[in-house]
């Protein structure tokens, strides 16, 4: 369903088959520049086998993804990882420092980051002064926003969320929901969350997909779609 002239991220007739079993099944929506936008339906939906279709973590078997007008099979997968960044249920932080942490993106392309950006980074996503605290010493909601950090230090156009706030408490998914909206308002990052939380979805996404058996159902105001569907 187009939705701009020119969208950020455009899927086409996206589609993934395993072992004959359909995950993903000719999906084609876009997205805007900074708009955040909701995907939600029933376990086993093929929301989660969308977003990896989405930065190749999983290779499409049909169609393919348009970033603002470019095919991405013309990009490299390093290059693309780096554009479409994604943040997971777990943090997954690498044994080491939080700076450490968040420096890696860059270190993988020899570049490296000074302490001051570092700093920037932290302070982005509400840990000032956290670059010498170890992993091992952080609660859920912390390492969840050093992923974020550590995500957002690749300078991505389009950030991808597999249910970020699923394992943490009111007050930390409170937070990760503050950092999305910053995200896309001041850095124009464009953002897809995978919820099946039909109030997350309200508070964050002005549109919301909702898919069932690898098929996209729906996609529209993210009240009317919850509504449709009689999740809220």
């Amino acid at each position: 369903m187009p939705t701009d002239l020119n969208p950020e991220l455009r899927l086409v007739g996206l589609q993934r088959r395993v072992d004959g079993h359909s995950l993903v099944d000719d999906v084609s929506v876009d997205v805007a520049h900074r708009e955040i936008v909701a995907i939600t339906g029933p376990s086993g939906a093929g929301k989660s086998s969308l977003i990896r279709l989405i930065n190749r973590l999983d290779e499409p078997t049909g169609g393919t993804v348009f970033l603002g007008g470019e095919d991405y099979r013309k990009l490299a997968p390093s290059l693309l990882r780096q554009t479409v960044g994604m943040v997971m249920q777990s943090a997954n932080l690498f044994a080491g420092s939080v700076a450490y942490n968040v420096s890696y993106g860059p270190a993988q392309r020899r570049q490296s980051l000074t302490e001051s950006e570092v700093d920037r980074l932290l302070a982005k996503v509400g840990l000032p002064g956290y670059g010498s605290h170890d992993v091992s010493t952080l609660s859920g909601g912390e390492a969840q926003r050093v992923s974020f950090a550590r995500t957002l230090a690749n300078g991505p156009r389009v950030l991808l969320l597999d249910e970020p706030t699923s394992a943490l408490d009111e007050e930390s998914s409170q937070a990760i929901e503050a950092l999305v909206r910053k995200v896309s308002e001041e850095d124009g990052v464009t953002c897809l969350i995978v919820t099946h939380n039909p109030a997350q979805a309200l508070r964050l996404a002005r549109r919301t997909m909702f898919m069932r058996g690898g098929k996209l159902v729906s996609v529209g105001p993210t009240e009317e779609v919850l509504n449709a569907q009689g999740s809220v």
